[in-house]
């Protein structure tokens, strides 16, 4: 009877539109996944049936996440939540650790009784935007702008950052956890003062340790800034060495133009050849988009990941405290900066780093993680403050 009751409450209040356009998203993601493993027949098989038991999964965590009080729940075990971040990065270091040689990253754990693969990281920001957003509002006590208080937030946010970098070096996700902070302290009121001193201690630090960083990352910046200036010097490089994912994928866009060249019927994305379009159900899905369903194809991926967006932000500016705020924004800011990294990846103007596009590339921890996520911003919703209170709580 109970769980019939939740059920009415669920639908009575829960973010239903959010839920149709994240369901939209992964479905056309899985028209897409479909074609992009079609090469592979008769060993696709697994992809699409994967794929599709996450996102049953995922409408689960998201119906249970909408009815959790992530505040309340994030103010008692806080100190378990943080815990388990750190442990489960660690666990990269076990034998279950695994990774590609390839792009020098360690960043899955697979475990012999799971169909999958688990991304440590990618679960590990659920639980960091929760601790971000609740370290914000204690802060505010204090005064957020002031020197301890930004020393603790980004102390936090460097932590996490470093932990994952040298444990996995996967530095796209880096990128990731330090844009979380920008944009949940930023929504919290840290001053303006404090950003372009850190930008300017980032940058300083990156050409310091410019000559200790791996050959391959170098190599993964330096390729896209010869290509957007055009450096006649570093042709081969561009096309053939470093820089041949990105090669294959503006090549498969542009091969689309308007209309792309039909479903299923991508030149490289159905070509069996290993100088095709690489990690095309992951990575490149975009470039899948691109090809077969040319411009029109690539803009409503856009306007859908768009409309997500904006939905989780519409649901921060209604939230009934600063700290639910916080959470709805930590999310929106997660999906827009894993949604420009990677089509900047695909467009060649922003380095490789393995990030996958949400709610589009294959990815069943993944899929479900972000299921997870837009269920708090739903139970956001369902606890936001009703308009006539926020009238006036705008006005005090």
């Amino acid at each position: 009877m109970w769980l019939t009751d939740w059920v009415k409450e669920f639908f009575r209040k829960a973010d239903m539109v959010l839920l149709a356009l994240i369901l939209a998203a992964s479905l056309f993601g899985v028209a897409l996944i479909y074609s992009a493993t079609r090469y592979l027949y008769p060993n696709n098989t697994r992809y699409v049936p994967i794929q599709l038991v996450a996102i049953a999964l995922g409408v689960v965590a998201y119906f249970v996440m909408s009815f959790v009080d992530v505040e309340l729940f994030t103010e008692k075990s806080w100190k378990w939540m943080f815990g388990f971040n750190v442990f489960i990065i660690l666990l990269l270091k076990t034998p279950f650790g695994t990774g590609a040689e390839s792009t020098g990253n360690n960043s899955w754990l697979a475990f012999p009784f799971l169909p999958i693969n688990i991304q440590p990281a990618e679960v590990a920001k659920v639980f960091f935007v929760l601790l971000l957003a609740l370290q914000c509002r204690k802060l505010q006590d204090w005064g957020i702008s002031r020197f301890t208080s930004v020393v603790q937030l980004a102390g936090h946010t460097l932590f996490m950052a470093g932990l994952i970098a040298m444990v996995s070096g996967d530095f796209g996700m880096v990128l990731v956890y330090l844009g979380l902070f920008v944009v949940i302290a930023w929504t919290a009121g840290v001053k303006k003062r404090w950003f372009l001193l850190g930008a300017a201690s980032v940058v300083g630090a990156f050409l310091l340790v410019w000559d200790h960083i791996p050959a391959y990352i170098q190599g993964r910046f330096t390729v896209v800034v010869d290509h957007i200036l055009g450096n006649p010097d570093t042709l081969h490089n561009q096309t053939q060495g470093d820089g041949w994912q990105q090669t294959r994928s503006i090549l498969a866009i542009g091969s689309g133009g308007v209309f792309g060249q039909g479903y299923l019927q991508g030149t490289q994305t159905q070509s069996t050849s290993k100088s095709a379009l690489p990690a095309r159900h992951t990575d490149e899905i975009f470039a899948v988009c691109g090809e077969e369903l040319g411009l029109i194809g690539c803009v409503a991926v856009m306007l859908l990941l768009t409309a997500i967006i904006l939905r989780c932000i519409w649901v921060a500016r209604r939230a009934a405290s600063p700290m639910a705020a916080y959470i709805a924004m930590g999310y929106a800011a997660m999906l827009l900066l894993q949604t420009g990294i990677n089509i900047g990846m695909c467009l060649y103007v922003f380095p490789v780093v393995g990030l996958t596009l949400p709610f589009f590339s294959y990815g069943g921890s993944s899929i479900i993680t972000l299921y997870a996520c837009m269920g708090i911003v739903s139970g956001i919703k369902m606890r936001s403050l009703p308009s006539w209170l926020r009238d006036r709580s705008q006005l005090s």
